[in-house]
């Protein structure tokens, strides 16, 4: 044996250089420290069963880390594999990656999975863990591994593809990578027996005890790789954690997102729909719907006036030609729906984005120095085709609105517009009851990018300066900005945690150029104008479902479809509370009276299920004193309210837009 110097880094201030003999493993650099199940030597990921060599800088990954949490759900993902391969023995594999708080797996099996189906897998995968089987990596070749594997024709298909840019964006980098072939063994604890293999390139934890918490969540069809020319496949889902207290508080998680969905929500409180007549994807806002929609668009277009932006309009198709010059049909062709053959043959598109058309706005006539920067603002419904297995709702649909801006400036403004462009984002963002938030900026692709190196430098460093004078964290996307320009959005979390991105900022190199955008300077030259691309909410309907579920259904009042409702106590106090109704609906108010047969309170239970922020209940000794009593969302009731000051806490509370 010989000696072996290695570094083991904890983080960037605790270095510590030992000197171990050959054959040492990671796991024996941490003796007794259970968090850690793997190893980062040089950059890579290793199994602990890695042996370490002279020179090798070795750092721990705990179970809970990013890293380590990746590890534990892609270990869990193998042994439900094996679970499902022991119970359903015609199973063939496909696919089995971590993905955000979870893991899933794809079977190619003769009959969906049932409820009953993913119990007695979950059972099964209980077992395996208990026996301790060790994760073993051996390296294999090509060869090798396609007469092994035999029986496994969609894993033969990832041999083929490995190191191949087409494995890196659906899940088979998991299987394969870019490095030498490797297979993963199930090996007994105990006699060392082989129980069960799969294709992959690591890492994983050292046994199946060590994963501590699991839970199977659902199946779902997919199609193989994503592709729906491909065969569709079984997909189970799961989740792992590090302990079951963590489990628990996760499943508890996504109990209380349930409750928030706004499909369901949007169904309960009657505010859309998405008929099957109409198509997947494709939306319609009820009465009280479209009441919140509109409230929500007409503040979002006085705070734009207000800031010195022009509405234009355009149309919702366009010849082919205009996509063509933009360049959209050759980068995102795939995206938009198929073109209609009109005016003899001529193709003409749903439009998937409104800056061509915004382009040609400002192209309508000379510009000056003098009228820039130029704020163009549009909401502008756009068709995107997306496929059937990510269509979502309202925050993934086919048809939706941008509330979209266009700023065209001069390059000596582009930094004071970024800024006040940021802080006008952030600030109405806030105004509709958002609070929580960081920034991510997504910088140059070296490989794929137009414009000189020194603009996109000066464009990256000022949207940096722009995020920093805002106080947020700010999260930098290296190599993932569009090959046109740096982009900044903004990421907002919701009152239970989740994070959503909102608004981007995007700069753009690109377009003006296409478009052969110019204005007149101050010297008489013809100089291209910089173009910034806004979107604030994303779209209107996917700002919507952000809203309800971060408010659960309950709108702040100045949102509500109905802001108060009025409840009598008996059929005699309806025109009384009707009075009262019209003197609020002339200050503006939504009130409405349930003049229903129903008992007073299946009343009050009907406007909670609703979550109509205030109850306005009348009886006898109520319109004795000119008075009405209030109830809130919270249980709480003020009673004797003159009438008018009633009217006046429900106007307050709309004005000052907070929550009751």
């Amino acid at each position: 044996m010989s000696d072996v110097r290695v570094i083991i880094s904890r983080d960037a201030a605790e270095r510590e250089e030992r000197v171990v003999t050959t054959g040492t493993t990671a796991a024996d650099l941490f003796p007794g420290e259970r968090t850690v199940i793997a190893a980062r030597v040089a950059g890579a990921l290793k199994d602990l069963a890695y042996e370490v060599a002279d020179g090798d800088v070795v750092e721990p990954v705990a179970i809970g880390s990013p890293d380590g949490l990746d590890i534990l759900r892609h270990s869990t993902a193998h042994v439900m594999a094996q679970a499902v391969q022991e119970l359903f023995p015609e199973a063939k594999l496909g696919i089995g990656p971590p993905v955000k708080d979870g893991f899933y797996y794809d079977f190619d099996v003769a009959e969906p999975f049932h409820p009953d189906d993913l119990k007695r897998v979950e059972k099964k995968m209980q077992e395996i863990v208990k026996r301790g089987q060790r994760f073993s990596r051996r390296v294999t070749t090509d060869a090798d591994a396609r007469e092994e594997l035999a029986a496994e024709p969609y894993k033969l298909e990832l041999i083929g593809l490995k190191g191949s840019a087409a494995d890196a964006a659906d899940g088979a980098s998991a299987e394969v990578g870019a490095g030498e072939l490797t297979i993963y063994d199930n090996l007994d604890a105990k006699t060392g027996e082989l129980c069960w293999k799969d294709l992959c390139r690591g890492p994983h934890l050292p046994t199946t005890r060590m994963i501590p918490a699991f839970k199977l969540m659902r199946s779902a069809a997919a199609y193989w790789r994503g592709s729906e020319k491909n065969p569709q496949l079984q997909r189970i889902y799961g989740t792992a954690w590090p302990s079951k207290d963590e489990l628990k508080a996760h499943l508890e998680h996504l109990a209380e997102a349930e409750k928030r969905d706004h499909r369901r929500l949007g169904a309960e409180l009657d505010l859309f729909s998405i008929p099957e007549d109409i198509g997947s994807g494709l939306a319609v806002f009820h009465p009280k719907g479209g009441v919140v929609r509109r409230v929500m668009e007409d503040y979002a277009r006085r705070r734009h006036e207000e800031s010195g932006y022009e509405f234009v309009y355009t149309p919702h198709a366009t010849k082919a030609k205009l996509f063509e010059k933009s360049g959209h049909l050759d980068w995102y062709a795939d995206g938009m729906y198929p073109p209609m053959q009109l005016d003899e043959g001529q193709d003409y598109y749903l439009k998937p984005m409104n800056c061509p058309m915004h382009n040609l706005i400002f192209d309508a006539r000379g510009r000056s120095y003098r009228e820039l920067p130029l704020r163009l603002f549009e909401f502008g419904t756009v068709y995107r085709y997306e496929k059937s297995g990510v269509v979502h709702g309202l925050t993934r649909a086919r048809g939706f609105t941008q509330d979209d801006a266009h700023i065209y400036c001069t390059k000596e403004q582009m930094a004071g517009e970024l800024d006040s462009l940021l802080t006008f984002v952030l600030n109405l963002l806030r105004d509709y009851g958002l609070e929580d938030f960081y920034l991510e900026l997504s910088t140059k692709d070296e490989t794929k990018y137009i414009g000189s190196d020194e603009v996109w430098e000066e464009a990256t460093e000022i949207l940096r300066q722009a995020a920093g004078k805002q106080g947020l964290e700010l999260v930098m996307d290296p190599g993932g900005a569009a090959f046109y320009g740096p982009k900044i959005s903004v990421q907002a979390r919701d009152a239970i945690g989740r994070t959503w991105q909102m608004s981007t900022i995007q700069v753009d190199f690109n377009l003006p150029e296409r478009f052969d955008l110019e204005y007149t300077a101050a010297d008489g030259s013809r100089q291209r104008p910089v173009m910034i691309h806004r979107a604030l909410f994303g779209s209107i309907e996917r700002f919507f479902a952000v809203l309800l579920e971060h408010y659960a259904g309950a709108f702040p009042a100045w949102l509500a479809p109905v802001q108060a409702v009025g409840i009598p106590i008996g059929d005699a106090h309806v025109p009384y509370l009707e009075e009262f109704a019209a003197a609020a609906k002339a200050q503006g108010l939504r009130v409405e009276v349930d003049s229903s047969a129903d008992r007073m309170q299946k009343k009050i239970r009907n406007a909670q299920k609703s979550k109509v922020p205030f109850m306005v209940i009348a009886g006898d000794d109520d319109m004795a004193r000119d008075a009405v009593s209030f109830r809130y969302r919270d249980g709480s009731q003020k009673n004797g309210v003159p009438r008018d000051e009633a009217v006046t806490e429900i106007v307050e509370s709309v004005e000052r837009r907070v929550q009751v």
